[in-house]
């Protein structure tokens, strides 16, 4: 009877559309070809309109036959107008080009932000441009979505020396990241201030830390998505830039022109950077290290586009990411990633739906030498990742579906001191299908979504609900709410209680797990899979105080059912039965908590930008013994960021940015004794032998670092000899004011180790 009634309605949903029209397309740049993303569509004299995606496609379907106006405004182009006539059950494909207008008006802006807030869930999802990035001071000279990363609400950062993102209790390798598709598997350098993208390739990133769709799988904490720019279809441009830390190249242009304005045609988009800061800081940088900064690295990166006609368009990439830290006499540090991959958009003539898929070869391998020879650390994964998704747009509504399959090997090699080496080597291959399906009525918003999850190595199968709700209480105050089940198979080959840990290896989930867990009150679960899962609830308000002036807040509570983590409480072998697994295995299963509150408030206007973001939050971890909190678990993290542009014909510009974090939790040292490692058995003369110093260990992380907080600034002048040519000038302070924030201290040697000091740094730009 159920089949029937859902039949019966998708029959009369069917009957219903075939009665209408739709109006789909594209808007792009109509000198560039680049697409406009998150502007409005819409009808004019009607309240019927779309929003743009990430590829500038729109879709306004369930239209009464009529001749119509198609209204398109974006800031900082001119307003287009054109006709258009649709005709029951007919499909009306329109591309549309907008030129560039010299008035901005950042009203239009804004009201096309509050059009998409009020049809969108949109929770704990923050949407960056470039245009976002360059508001933040341009650290080194060059601005960097790792730096604009840092400053988003729920978000811990733990060093510039090495440090790792941590979003919302979750650790790094819980966030999946994404660049056209493909899994980069370490997106951070070495030194914390750079990511491997370069701002001037980005054309969006959605930063998901919480509470995302169906259509994103495999990670249990966040998700980064980022699209690339396809490149100029109609003439080459680029710019190059050098700084006091590095120097990039960005190219892009045509290689086939289009005949026409919306015609076919193949371009490209190219990207290098390179850090020489282990170079240059041996000149402006001695006060820090006469030796020089031991950081060093370099990207490439390079996109094809095929576009056709009707906007269905296909991308062949290729990206290689290099890094280099050389700690003299202490260890040396070396990672590559490097991948190939394509996607595509395929809009089919005579049907609704947008198509688009993506395929990825990714390899990545990480080394780390310490003392120079006696131990080694190094991790290799390699595999492929890809997907196929389906997308009809059904007036307000919306309806998607795919599948994704990955597949990785992973080869984990540990030389001990001692010379004695542990290896583990996995393949896995993963399987996932999903649908979601938002239904627009008015008011309120439901995005439910579900997706199913098979791990074939493991033999698991994920069933994972979701939801999302939002709640147009007025025009200026919206309610939103999610949660959702999610599990992932990766797992990080180093503990994230390690507080200093440059090296970032990769494992998959062990099947050797212990049989049941002890859980806090006392109680034992059984332990039916080894994958690491969680649940996500979170709830939020968005108030439109003024036009310019927006607060959004939420709350967050993650529970991690299951965390798999390497076992510091090992004191026995594996083999020994009469121990508890607890005591013997290489990896245990943790269970946690997350919970807090993200305060975010924007104010925008022609000159000013001010954004300010407060998280209140709280993790903690039960390992079966002991209940601690992790070594990210900042308390209170605050960020205000503020841009000012002023001059004639606003030239000159000023970015500014404070931040100010709790300490991080730690290990207090109780005391030392003189450890003796008996090589010669019970023979060992203790009384002429020498030991090595040990260390008497308080509670785990009972204690708590000094508070962090640091001021960067930015001072930038642009100098424009010709419509394609400009000259950007640019000098800034990386902790201004000279803090002294701990990195760790050296308990051994009795030494504190501080972060990075003031760095002073100038850049110039050229595009042209």
């Amino acid at each position: 009877m159920r089949i029937i009634i859902v039949l019966g309605l998708l029959f009369f949903q069917v009957l219903a559309f075939s009665q209408t029209g739709t109006i789909r397309g594209f808007v792009y740049d109509k000198v560039t070809g680049e697409p406009i993303i998150f502007t409005n569509v819409i009808l004019k004299g009607t309240s019927i309109g779309a929003s743009t995606d990430v590829n500038g496609y729109y879709s306004i379907s369930r239209i009464k036959p009529g001749s119509y106006t198609l209204i398109v405004s974006a800031l900082g182009y001119a307003e287009l107008s054109e006709e258009v006539t649709v005709k029951s059950g007919q499909i009306v494909n329109r591309q549309l080009y907008i030129e560039t207008e010299a008035s901005e008006l950042d009203i239009v802006d804004i009201s096309a932000e509050k059009i998409e807030a009020q049809n969108d869930v949109q929770m704990s999802v923050q949407k960056i441009t470039p245009k976002e990035i360059e508001k933040l001071p341009t650290i080194g000279g060059e601005s960097d979505i790792a730096q604009y990363m840092q400053v988003l609400p729920g978000v811990i950062f733990t060093g510039d020396q090495g440090g790792q993102l941590y979003i919302r209790g979750g650790s790094p390798v819980q966030n999946k990241v994404l660049l056209d598709g493909m899994i980069v598997y370490n997106p951070f350098h070495s030194i914390g201030l750079f990511s491997v993208f370069d701002t001037d390739i980005i054309r969006n990133a959605d930063v998901y830390t919480g509470g995302y769709g169906a259509q994103y799988g495999g990670r249990i904490s966040s998700i980064m998505d980022i699209t690339t720019i396809d490149g100029n279809q109609s003439e080459f441009h680029g710019n190059a830039s050098v700084s006091t830390f590095g120097a990039k190249l960005n190219l892009e242009g045509p290689i086939i022109k289009p005949n026409s304005i919306g015609g076919s045609g193949v371009s490209y988009a190219a990207s290098a950077k390179h850090s020489y800061l282990d170079q240059s800081s041996k000149l402006f940088y001695t006060y820090i290290d006469p030796e020089g900064l031991p950081f060093q690295y370099t990207d490439l990166y390079g996109k094809v586009t095929f576009k056709g006609e009707n906007g269905s368009k296909a991308n062949v990439f290729g990206l290689l990411f290099d890094d280099q830290v050389r700690y003299q006499a202490i260890s040396n540090l070396s990672w590559r990633n490097a991948g190939l991959g394509g996607n595509f958009i395929l809009i089919p003539g005579g049907s609704p739906v947008l198509i688009d898929g993506s395929f990825a070869y990714s390899a990545y391998g990480i080394t780390l030498v310490e003392d120079g020879v006696s131990a080694e650390r190094r991790s290799d994964i390699a595999g492929f990742n890809g997907g196929l998704n389906f997308t009809y747009f059904i007036g307000d509504d919306e309806a998607k579906y795919g599948i994704e399959v990955i597949g990785f090997n992973t080869d984990y090699v540990f030389t001990n001191e001692i010379g004695t080496q542990i290896q583990q080597a996995q393949s896995t291959t993963e399987l996932a299908a999903y649908f979601r399906y938002k239904k627009n009525f008015g008011k309120l918003i439901l995005d439910p979504s579900f997706r199913l999850h098979y791990y074939a190595s493991l033999s698991t199968l994920s069933p994972e609900p979701r939801m999302g709700i939002k709640y147009n209480a007025t025009d200026n105050l919206r309610f939103k709410a999610a949660a959702g089940i999610y599990s992932q198979n990766l797992i990080a080959a180093n503990s994230d209680r390690d507080v200093v840990n440059l090296f970032n290896g990769f494992l998959a989930g062990p099947d050797n797990l212990q049989d049941e867990v002890t859980l806090e009150n006392g109680n034992t679960r059984e332990v039916r899979h080894s994958l690491q899962k969680a649940n996500h609830f979170i709830i939020g308000t968005e108030i439109d105080v003024t036009s310019r002036i927006n607060v959004n807040v939420e709350g967050y509570y993650k529970i991690f059912t299951q965390v798999t983590n390497i076992n510091r409480n090992k004191i026995f072998e594996a083999t020994d039965a009469d121990q508890p697994d607890v005591l013997k295995r290489d990896f245990i299963i943790e269970i946690g908590e997350a919970y807090g509150v993200d305060f975010v408030i924007k104010y925008k206007m022609k000159e000013i930008d001010l954004y300010g973001v407060y998280s209140l939050g709280r993790v903690t971890r039960w390992d079966g013994i002991q209940s601690y909190a992790p070594v990210f678990d900042r308390r209170h993290n605050v960020n205000f960021v503020g841009s000012y542009e002023f001059g004639k014909s606003r030239l000159w510009e000023f970015n500014a940015r404070w931040n100010m974090g709790s300490g991080f939790p730690f290990t207090q040292t109780l005391g030392f004794y003189e450890k003796y490692d008996f090589s010669s058995g019970t023979g060992t003369n203790i009384g002429t032998a020498n030991g090595d110093i040990g260390v008497i260990y308080d509670d785990l992380n009972g204690g708590r670092l000094p508070y962090y907080h640091r001021l960067d600034f930015t001072l930038k002048r642009e100098f424009v000899f010709s419509v394609n040519t400009q000259l950007e000038a640019n000098i800034g302070v990386t902790n201004a004011y000279n803090r002294e924030n701990i990195f760790y201290f050296d308990r051994i040697n009795f030494e504190r180790v501080n972060q990075l000091p003031l760095m002073p740094s100038a850049g110039m730009k050229l595009s042209f």
